[in-house]
Formats: structure tokens, C-alpha cells, sequence
């Protein structure tokens, strides 16, 4: 039997220690809607964990706001941008290994230095976004 590949099916680790695995991630908001719908017996205690590869920069902001966000870089560079509660803004610079923490209701978004790879423990129910 063969491992199911994190980047193109997210795990959501559930109430009572449960994990399930996710259908094929598309990214739409059609996708994270049928997430919430999937697992709102777990409310904003269940956590989305996936595998991202960039190639460029993100073009838009996201928030968390029912939990925090673990973002662990895993390959390349990313600098993660957090904007603060007086609306500057953060830089943190991760590389391969390093991880940063997002707080609830903290908006980020990334840039990438050539193609890079990060894995995201997400709370991810009510996930809002904005363009960048």
C-alpha cells in the first residue's frame, strides 16, 4: 500500500484525535466550504493540514479567525508578512525547517524566493481573504 500525497489531499485532524483524509484539494472556495460542511461537528477545534509548493508569491491576504495557523517551510524560502493589530506590518523569513506561528484573526500572506514548499496546520473554519 502506498501514502496518500499531502499536497493534493489534506489530512483534517479531528475532535477525539481523529484524522481523515480530504478529497482532492482544489483551492476554490467551493472546496474549503465542502470542508466546513464535512466537518462541522468539530466547529473551529478541527485542523486542516496541507502541503503547498509556490512558485510565486501569493495575491492575496487570509485570516484565521476561530484559531492559530502553524506555517513550516520545507523547501526554498518564504518571508511571511503578518499584519499587526496597529497595521504594520512583519516580516518573518523562513527557510527549510523554520516555522511561524499566525495568530487568530491575524491577516498574512508570503512571498517566495524561487520555488519553495510549506506545510500549514490550519484552523481553517470561517478562513476570510482579501486581494493583496
Amino acid at each position: 500500500m502506498n501514502g496518500t500525497d499531502l499536497s493534493s489531499h489534506p489530512v483534517h485532524l479531528g475532535l477525539d484525535a481523529s484524522a481523515s483524509v480530504e478529497p482532492a484539494f482544489t483551492g476554490s472556495p467551493d472546496w474549503y466550504a465542502a470542508y466546513v460542511d464535512r466537518h462541522h461537528e468539530d466547529g473551529p477545534q478541527g485542523r486542516l493540514v496541507s502541503l503547498h509548493a509556490f512558485k510565486k508569491s501569493w495575491d492575496m491576504w487570509e485570516m484565521h479567525p476561530e484559531g492559530s495557523e502553524v506555517v513550516i517551510c520545507t523547501a526554498g524560502a518564504i518571508t511571511l508578512y503578518q499584519e499587526q493589530a496597529d497595521g504594520s506590518v512583519a516580516a518573518i523569513r523562513l527557510a527549510p525547517g523554520q516555522y511561524a506561528i499566525n495568530d487568530a484573526g491575524t491577516w498574512h500572506t508570503a512571498d517566495v524566493e524561487g520555488p519553495s514548499t510549506a506545510l500549514f496546520i490550519t484552523a481553517g473554519w470561517d478562513t476570510q481573504h482579501r486581494p493583496r
